[in-house]
């Protein structure tokens, strides 16, 4: 894949990035997720989605406008990215590939925290993890690590899924929103989404493409795994096997769904043949779909 996708689209996803921002300050996410700091810092004017129990009483009282109490943890929202960029996120499809869409959202969060000066920080992984960028604000930090993900190619088959969590849970100091963006196809994660999650906020963004769980009716066809280069040949033209298909994928993605909730991980899945900015601003919105 070219390495100008952000660069071409930087300019929708600085825009597009301001509603994402919008929805991570006051969204009905803060208070799903984070609750409330432990340090009292200041209050300001009630604003549509702020939780009603921070609603300071005396000084709404006292100004005869609802006013909500601010805290140390509140005022500053640490993210950090885990990105996918294996050889299976690469697969060129009409819609985009799953690489794309985790470019997407990379940068609409990337630029959301460029928005309200908050610290970013990412890395990226395929058959191994690769840079780390630890939390830090400004425009140029920003920029570095979203050329880093434009640029990242791999030749290498497999996923390091969860040294990628493991390595996120020993740099982060501070409690953190951590959002692993990556298509899942790895093992013995489990554990690691786990205690990263104990420890700090965690969405798990599944990229999916609609081609998962839909076989054409095309006869024998040979398929290659992208990341074993194992080749199988399929009887696509079976309408039995393509009804197994479909819902031996719906159940893996169920399951993905309950282990991420176990380990206590918030799933989101986002389609390629959709739109990140629709999906993301939905959920920290506080809309559940």
């Amino acid at each position: 894949m070219e390495n100008r996708y952000i660069a071409e689209r930087a300019r929708y996803l600085r825009l597009a990035s301001l509603s994402v921002s919008e929805g991570l300050r006051f969204g009905g996410f803060r208070s799903a997720f984070r609750g409330q700091g432990m340090e009292f810092d200041s209050v300001r004017e009630y604003q549509r989605g702020d939780d009603i129990r921070s609603i300071d009483r005396n000084v709404t009282a006292r100004t005869g406008t609802p006013h909500v109490k601010l805290y140390r943890e509140e005022r500053e929202l640490t993210v950090f990215l885990v990105v996918d960029l294996s050889l299976s996120m690469s697969c060129p499809e009409a819609s985009g590939s799953k690489r794309q869409t985790a470019l997407d959202v990379a940068g609409l969060l990337a630029f959301a925290c460029e928005h309200d000066a908050s610290p970013l920080g990412s890395v990226v992984f395929d058959a191994k993890t690769g840079r780390v960028f630890r939390p830090r604000t400004g425009a140029d930090h920003v920029l570095s690590v979203l050329a880093s993900l434009e640029n990242h190619q791999t030749t290498e088959g497999g996923s390091a899924l969860s040294a990628a969590l493991s390595g996120a849970c020993r740099i982060l100091r501070n409690k953190s929103l951590v959002v692993v963006i990556s298509d899942f196809r790895a093992t013995d994660y489990d554990k690691p989404l786990g205690l990263l999650a104990r420890r700090h906020d965690v969405i798990a963004c599944r990229i999916v493409s609609p081609f998962d769980g839909l076989l054409p009716s095309a006869g024998v066809l040979p398929f290659r795994d992208s990341e074993s280069n194992l080749i199988v040949e399929l009887p696509t033209s079976s309408s039995s096997f393509r009804a197994e298909w479909t819902r031996s994928q719906e159940e893996r993605l169920s399951r993905w769904e309950q282990t991420c909730k176990r380990r206590g991980a918030f799933p989101l899945v986002l389609s390629t043949s959709g739109d990140p900015l629709r999906s993301l601003c939905a959920f920290f919105s506080g809309v559940r779909r």
